[in-house]
């Protein structure tokens, strides 16, 4: 059975964090600015992270377990607790 290849072309356009959070670039943030406010544009330079609906598609043509926010969130809650604890 031939090995499992991870998508390249997503590879390189996202960062997965320690924790598996997926952070990537935000789309409309290359040309056609001018049209668009100054607080738009600033919006455009901040990374996000993936929502739960996407983090299906991209774990699959990563092969990989990946984590969206939500639940990267509440697992951080859930070890403060037990620290604590």
């Amino acid at each position: 059975m031939p090995k499992n290849k991870s998508h390249k072309g997503l590879a390189k356009r996202i960062k997965v964090s320690k924790t598996g959070k997926v952070r990537f670039g935000r789309p409309h943030s290359r040309h056609l600015k001018s049209n668009k406010s100054g607080t738009a544009i600033q919006s455009y330079r901040k990374k996000r992270y993936a929502r739960s609906g996407d983090i299906r598609a991209l774990s699959k043509l990563l092969f990989r377990p990946l984590l969206s926010v939500e639940k990267a969130q509440k697992r951080e809650a859930a070890l403060e607790v037990e620290v604590k604890a």
